[in-house]
């Protein structure tokens, strides 16, 4: 009896290995795949699934619908990875890309905001400070910005961990993005100016060219990032739902600044996106020209939680985020709002700071120095949308 058992049992699992064996064969449907996190270690199934990265918990795969059967047949957890989205407001009504010629205004208000001056003639620091830019890539030949790109990685499309010295940009949101931190405004100084210039920029592709984002790119960027010493992250990006993978990169990366685009979805309590909405993240809403909040940036839960604390859902800080220009694709210019805007001048200006403080202080330290920098926006207080107000730069 127990041999016949036994010999049950072995044809039994000889069947279901075969039959998982032709699941994961089946020819794949790009169009009907979607990402997976598999919570598992299994080697025989990373090889089948062709897995795209490894996490603590499992590897994320590309998965069509006979290989998640063969998945629960084999009784493997299987959840969707999260999409992110950059979070410009406006990009299809005030992207208007313009010849190089010479920007509109080579010192936009943004940065005027930021160095709490009105009539700015020069910008300058940032030195030696590196921010890492996960976007849609960048112009790497654009006049204002070629000279400050530093590492160059593309994390999207390719089932290694990154193409190295590859991230264009054929969005123009990442390139908008890293004008806002660096543009140095070219070797004919006729170009625009971003907050810090001299800082190093470190970009990462993450998202595609339609502006989508998958989270085990953006979490395996972000342990690259912290890995290469990046003193700031920069996520203008986000999605109504937290990524576990998102957040263990973060909450791996010490001592890194990461600073996120509260996102675009209000004015309702709460509305805030995640990873900003994590409490190890800087959140980021918008403000005008007049240090008004626009309608559609999100707010957090600032006013149920305590006072001047992060907790999760708070918004931090809110930071110039409307008719903001800036560099484009094709080597031009181009007007866009959104919090994608306003979260890159917060990187710039923690750049500017640890440049000025030293850069062996601790990011606690520079997170710290932003918020007692910071101007009280109306309305009063650790308010929902705009948390402990604009950060600028106290010389």
């Amino acid at each position: 009896m127990n041999i016949y058992r036994k010999s049950l049992a072995f044809w039994a699992k000889i069947t279901l290995i075969s039959l998982v064996s032709f699941l994961v064969a089946m020819p794949a449907q790009a169009a009907d795949d979607s990402r997976y996190l598999v919570k598992s270690k299994s080697q025989f199934l990373k090889n089948a699934f062709n897995a795209r990265r490894n996490f603590n918990n499992g590897f994320t795969a590309d998965l069509n619908e006979w290989q998640l059967k063969a998945a629960k047949l084999l009784g493997v957890e299987v959840e969707p990875v999260n999409i992110l989205q950059v979070l410009p407001a406006e990009a299809k009504a005030a992207a208007k890309p313009k010849p190089r010629s010479v920007p509109d205004d080579q010192f936009g208000w943004g940065v005027e905001a930021i160095y709490n001056e009105t009539d700015l003639a020069k910008v300058e620091g940032g030195n030696g400070v590196a921010i890492a830019v996960l976007d849609t890539g960048i112009e790497t030949t654009h006049p204002d910005l070629k000279a400050r790109v530093v590492k160059c990685r593309d994390f999207t499309g390719t089932r290694l961990p990154y193409l190295d010295n590859k991230c264009e940009d054929k969005n123009g949101h990442g390139t908008h993005v890293a004008g806002i931190i660096a543009a140095d405004g070219g070797s004919d100084n006729l170009g625009i100016y971003g907050v810090a210039p001299e800082a190093e920029l470190y970009i990462y592709k993450v998202c595609s060219n339609s502006g989508t984002c998958y989270a085990d790119d953006v979490a395996a960027a972000i342990a690259d990032a912290a890995g290469e010493k990046a003193n700031v992250i920069n996520l203008s990006l986000g999605g109504d739902k937290p990524s576990s993978l998102i957040h263990a990169a973060i909450k791996d990366a010490t001592d890194v600044l990461v600073v996120a685009a509260a996102g675009n979805d209000g004015p309702y309590a709460e509305s805030i996106d995640y990873p900003a909405a994590f409490p190890e993240v800087v959140a980021v809403g918008a403000i005008d020209v007049e240090r008004k909040i626009p309608e559609w940036s999100a707010r957090g839960l600032n006013e149920i939680t305590k006072a001047y604390t992060i907790e999760e859902r708070d918004v931090e800080f809110a930071a110039p985020g409307v008719n903001i220009e800036s560099t484009w694709k094709g080597g031009g210019y181009s007007v866009l709002s959104g919090t994608s805007m306003s979260t890159p001048f917060v990187s710039g200006l923690a750049a500017k700071y640890w440049a000025i403080m030293g850069k062996d202080k601790p990011a606690d330290l520079i997170r710290e120095t932003l918020q007692k920098s910071a101007l009280d926006l109306l309305p009063d207080g650790d308010d929902n949308s705009s948390g402990f107000g604009l950060p600028r730069l106290i010389k």
